[in-house]
């Protein structure tokens, strides 16, 4: 071939190849000027043109369009309701709730849970210390208040109550021994014996008696014999103690008194003085519940160890089978709740939520602190295959206008 037939040649296939070249690299380039160089180059004070790339030189107006974008087109509050409603379906509300309380029950289940401990604990002395006496101090001033309860207590505990004999043996003693001895009956009977007394009771037999009591009684009196026994009760305390308690021991009346207790019972009292008996015990927890039922419940509160209770109540729970068993009703029952309250609320709740939540100034933050680097792989890991059929298609286009430039120039040759 000669050298006029290879000019000729390369005059014709010149233009593809070089236009298919140029096209395919101004492409190229073209893409990656999007992106780079990421920073602003400097010559000197002058800054290099089209330093940095275009997206890094208005990343911020591109996350402002952005987020523009997907708030006005996709997340619109109507498109917010429908992925709500589809997010708080009720069975995945009610398996999100179930998870949450089993979660709890597990963290409660831990020995070293000392934070659930002290949290109910500080609860518990509230409700005790500061709560409950101020609705006691309220509730207390009712006529009907604790009536169905003291009443039940009543009939079924004191009106049915009765000593057994061990019982009734003890009461006899502790009377006898502790609250009547014979010092306290000597004493009793010394303050009984007054002058008044004894003429009241000597006037009394003079007038009242007849027969040989009359004789006795007119001849003798019992003025001398009284206020004898008082002089020797005042005078000879010892014997007179001794006297008493050999009487006690000779009357048996440690056995009467037993028996005494044994029988006694509010049952064989007649109906009025029964219920009379439950209104005056009803009248007076009242009474009491309202003078010092708060200073009551201080007082409990003050001298509990709550966080001991609190630990015992937490392990209860923690290994109770009614609770496992309870949860999943808990967990339904709440997620209904939440269904009917979001039924009715759910456009409001969304409305007052956008604003809180901030969508578009979180996706303009995000975008500006992602780095060119990362938007650019970001970028071509989704496009990637677009990108590069761009470039292609640059190259092709080169080509083609290339081969039209030679076919022209064929024609002119020709």
């Amino acid at each position: 071939m000669t050298a006029v037939d290879l000019s000729t040649l390369w005059l014709l296939a010149g233009p593809p190849i070089v236009g298919g070249i140029i096209g395919y690299f101004t492409n190229d380039i073209a893409i990656k000027m999007l992106f780079r160089p990421y920073k602003t180059l400097y010559i000197g004070t002058w800054q290099v043109p089209f330093t940095p790339g275009l997206i890094p030189r208005n990343q911020e107006r591109l996350a402002k369009r952005i987020s523009d974008t997907i708030m006005g087109s996709l997340l619109t509050p109507d498109e917010l309701q429908t992925l709500a409603r589809r997010l708080l379906q009720t069975e995945r509300v009610q398996q999100g709730i179930l998870w949450l309380l089993r979660l709890a029950i597990d963290q409660i289940r831990l020995d070293n849970n000392h934070k659930a401990t002290t949290v109910l604990a500080g609860i518990l002395e509230d409700l005790t210390g500061k709560s409950l006496p101020r609705l006691l101090s309220v509730l207390a001033h009712r006529e009907d208040f604790l009536e169905a309860q003291l009443n039940q207590i009543f009939d079924q505990v004191l009106l049915e109550f009765q000593l057994n004999e061990e019982q009734a043996g003890k009461l006899s003693d502790w009377i006898l021994q502790i609250a009547l001895p014979p010092d306290a009956l000597r004493q009793i009977l010394v303050d009984f014996l007054t002058d008044e007394n004894i003429q009241i009771i000597d006037e009394g037999f003079r007038e009242k008696t007849s027969g040989t009591y009359w004789v006795i009684a007119n001849l003798f009196g019992m003025r001398n014999a009284l206020s004898r026994l008082r002089t020797y009760c005042l005078d000879e305390k010892d014997a007179s103690n001794a006297r008493l308690a050999e009487l006690l021991l000779s009357l048996k009346i440690r056995n009467r008194l037993k028996e005494f207790l044994q029988k006694l019972s509010l049952q064989s009292l007649p109906i009025s003085t029964v219920r009379q008996l439950r209104k005056t015990m009803r009248d007076s927890v009242r009474s009491y519940l309202q003078d010092q039922g708060s200073e009551l419940l201080l007082g409990l509160s003050g001298s509990t160890d709550w966080e001991k209770i609190s630990e015992l109540i937490l392990r209860q729970l923690s290994s109770s089978v009614t609770v496992e068993v309870s949860l999943e009703v808990v967990s339904q029952e709440l997620a209904l709740i939440l269904e009917r309250y979001l039924e009715k609320d759910l456009e409001k709740i969304v409305a007052e939520a956008i604003p809180i939540l901030n969508i578009d100034q979180v996706i303009i933050d995000r975008v500006k602190s992602t780095s060119p680097q990362e938007l650019e792989a970001g970028i071509q890991g989704i496009v990637k295959s677009e990108l590069q059929a761009i470039v292609n298609l640059g190259g092709i286009l080169g080509f083609v206008i290339g081969l039209a430039q030679a076919a022209s120039l064929l024609l002119r040759l020709g």
